[in-house]
């Protein structure tokens, strides 16, 4: 079972399925498939051998080496159970995947190559068959062949230019502890800027030759534009979790850096080099790995502005705050292009289109409507807008690169657009070179799962946190069963989001609700006895009405409840208590209404509205259904606070939750005396923290490594179900496309 040195090539045809080895994807007609690592291992070498069987010593031996810490058995079979789920195979009636009793498989379809499949692949070092035969022959037809292939070039060149070949190619390769933060392509495109959290650097693209930066201590900036002369270019600095980012001048070849705006975020340059459009954020959030997850969430809530290169004559360009991407130039420098979006509750959570903005007139234009723009765009000198798009489901996950024709006298499209890439992972920071030859974007790959912990000493501390989901598709917790036993989560695996619930002590989940539409939110009802879910308008739906549904965990079919505009969550209190809640986005504005599972939803609570952005819509309901609990910044140190409000007398108080500079989540202990409190502390580093009501905060996790979302415990008080995201982010280049 040995390779070749071209194995990292190999392409596998079967049925409806091609099998890239060097893309490491599996694809059914032409729509990507996810599949594991390991289960894509063993198809690749199953495929590899069609008719023969391969034995589960030779998997193990070559996929599972002896230093390995893990059940052979038990990962093998998980491997072709996964393997089966792929391919829609069955065991019992097997197409592709035979099992051979005590022995091991036989995959059964055939396979071809994409290439002349007949043409062995001849291994370093290796005999050619047949090699002791005269050469005379093979050398005349070789003529033949090389005489006839050089008349068709010559043929062809006279009748039609020469056409490029797109390729596409990672230019960095930095581990998902140190990914990618911002990246910019020289216009001359030679030379990419890159931050990480290890510093700013600049990349020779042909050598690869690196070198970092000198900048002050603490100035951690990240590239986001250069200058028509690549001899500088425009960086953001993010001060503090509390301070909006400014915008600066860096010297490429050294020197120090030079503010430009007290607070800006998005920068980019005409192509005269004379000015910069940016946007105000809203927030003083620092953007990181957790923001850019979402696909146009990584846009900023503010307005876009144009000044001067060196940071004069700054003047505002929209009237309204919106969420906006990052603007592009066109070629004469006379308009601008945005990505914008209304934010309404859903899995998908924007409405989005692509305008053009006439810097003379101030006129604008929606020349593109589509569900999931992403935030990135460039101009190109040729008059091409390129964009991110979000994939259907079920690659809802990964974004790719499209192009739209423009007409340079109107601005309006002068044709259909033309995918560009096709490959995993969530597109941003696009840059293009001044001939428009290539294009920089980073690739954001990344997977939320589920962990358990146990609460250790009465709570003073936590154990090691065990992962739960096993798949690589998104998973969020939500709730738990009222035994404790079952953590109940929503997930992508089968496509849209579908809710499901698994014991701690299994490795697959059972499905709850499932069905055509995008589920989301699934939390108790108020006697255990059913969960409570969103059901949220599908990719490309405009509407902003959801649905509340109720499913019994004992079984039957789900029951409606009631339907309103902008419902983003609901939660009920503990038996005996009754209350329940839900939450309505309206404008960028959070109210709160009580609702009752059989007459519907009652009249607003009064002094709960909340004013921010959309990651600041968070809040919590005690178990005894009295008191609501939201996360907010106060004070000059932007530090955070819990204001607790009565809803029964509409009492306020606070809690100061000392060290964190921005929450992720909230949530109440069982036994109502804490709140469990997730975000970043004032280094940037997530943490997790119990906050009692007497104003007692500890932290009792720090992640330095993954993203650390929120934390939900179980009604026994013994466990958290957590969501933690591990993921990466590199830059990649296209060129000739």
């Amino acid at each position: 079972m040995g390779s070749s040195p071209l194995a990292t090539q190999r392409v596998f045809l079967f049925g409806p399925f091609e099998l890239s080895e060097r893309e490491a994807e599996l694809r059914k007609n032409g729509v990507r498939i996810k599949l594991q690592e390991q289960p894509f291992r063993v198809l690749v070498e199953a495929s590899d051998h069609p008719g023969r069987i391969v034995t589960r010593e030779d998997l193990q031996q070559r996929l599972w080496p002896a230093d390995t810490f893990v059940d052979f058995d038990v990962g093998l079979n998980t491997a072709i159970r996964k393997i089966r789920q792929a391919l829609g195979d069955e065991a019992d009636r097997p197409r592709y995947i035979e099992t051979v009793a005590k022995r091991g498989y036989r995959f059964l379809a055939p396979v071809s190559s994409p290439a002349a499949a007949d043409v062995p692949v001849v291994q370093q070092g290796a005999p050619i068959a047949g090699a002791h035969r005269s050469k005379l022959p093979w050398i005349a037809a070789t003529a033949v062949v090389l005489l006839a292939g050089i008349l068709i070039v010559v043929l062809m060149t006279r009748r039609s230019p020469v056409h490029r070949v797109a390729s596409l190619r990672r230019l960095t390769a930095n581990p998902a502890e140190d990914p990618v933060l911002g990246a910019a392509i020289s216009p001359d495109g030679k030379y990419l800027a890159f931050a990480d959290p290890t510093g700013f650097y600049l990349r020779n693209v042909a050598t690869g030759e690196t070198h970092p930066l000198a900048l002050p201590k603490g100035f951690n900036a990240r590239p986001a534009a250069w200058f028509p002369d690549a001899t500088h270019l425009v960086a953001v600095f993010d001060h503090a979790p509390n301070e909006p980012p400014s915008l600066w001048d860096i010297p490429a070849l050294g020197g120090n850096p030079r503010k430009l705006a007290n607070a800006g975020v998005r920068p980019a340059v005409s192509p005269d080099g004379t000015q910069i459009a940016f946007v105000t954020r809203e927030s003083g959030e620092q953007e990181d790995l957790h923001r850019q997850y979402q696909v146009f969430l990584n846009a900023d809530y503010g307005n876009v502005w144009v000044m001067k290169a060196d940071g004069a004559s700054p003047r505002q360009l929209t009237k309204e705050a919106n969420f906006f991407g990052t603007p592009a130039w066109s070629p004469d420098g006379a308009r601008i292009a945005l990505s914008q979006g209304s934010l309404h509750p859903g899995a998908e959570g924007i409405d989005t289109h692509l305008l053009t903005l006439d810097l003379g007139t101030g006129d604008s234009h929606v020349i593109l409507s589509v569900a999931g723009l992403g935030q990135s765009l460039a101009w190109t000198r040729d008059g091409h807008l390129v964009y991110p798009l979000q994939e259907p489901p079920p690659n809802q996950s990964d974004s790719n690169l499209w192009a739209l024709p423009m007409d340079e006298t109107t601005a309006r499209p002068a044709g259909p657009a033309v995918r560009l890439t096709s490959n995993t992972g969530n597109v941003g920071n696009i840059s293009v070179t001044g001939d428009g030859q290539r294009i920089a974007f980073i690739k954001l790959t990344l997977q939320p799962d589920v962990y358990v912990v146990e609460l250790l000493d009465h709570g003073t501390r936590l154990g090691a946190p065990k992962r739960l989901t096993l798949d690589e598709r998104q998973d969020f917790p939500f709730a738990w069963t009222p035994d404790s036993k079952r953590v109940i989560f929503v997930s992508d695996r089968d496509g849209v989001y579908h809710i499901f619930e698994q014991a701690i002590d299994q490795p697959e989940p059972e499905l709850l609700v499932g069905g055509d539409e995008p589920l989301m939110v699934s939390r108790l009802s108020a006697d255990g006895s059913s969960i409570h879910y969103l059901v949220n308008p599908k990719l490309g739906e405009t509407s902003t009405t959801m649905r509340l549904m109720s499913k019994s965990l004992a079984g039957g079919p789900p029951q409606f409840i009631l339907q309103a505009n902008g419902v983003n969550n609901q939660q009920c209190a503990q038996f005996p208590a009754t209350r329940c809640v839900l939450s309505q986005i309206v404008g960028n504005r959070l109210k709160l209404f009580p609702y009752d599972p059989v007459k519907g939803m009652g009249t607003e609570i009064p002094n709960t509205w909340v004013k921010g952005e959309a990651n600041q819509f968070n809040w919590s309901l005690s178990p005894d259904g009295n008191t609501l609990v939201f996360p907010r910044k106060v004070g000059p140190s932007g530090q955070v606070d819990l204001r607790l409000l009565s809803i029964v007398d509409g009492a306020e108080r606070s809690l100061p939750v000392k060290g964190m500079a921005v929450c992720g989540g909230v949530d109440w202990a069982p036994d109502g005396k804490s709140v469990w409190v997730s975000g970043k502390d004032f280094n940037d580093v997530y943490v997790l923290m119990r906050v009692s009501l007497h104003g007692k905060a500890e932290t009792l996790l720090e992640e330095k490594n993954m993203i650390l979302g929120w934390a939900i415990p179980s009604p026994d008080g013994q466990r958290l179900a957590l969501w933690k995201a591990s993921g990466s982010a590199n830059v990649w280049m296209l060129e000739n496309f």
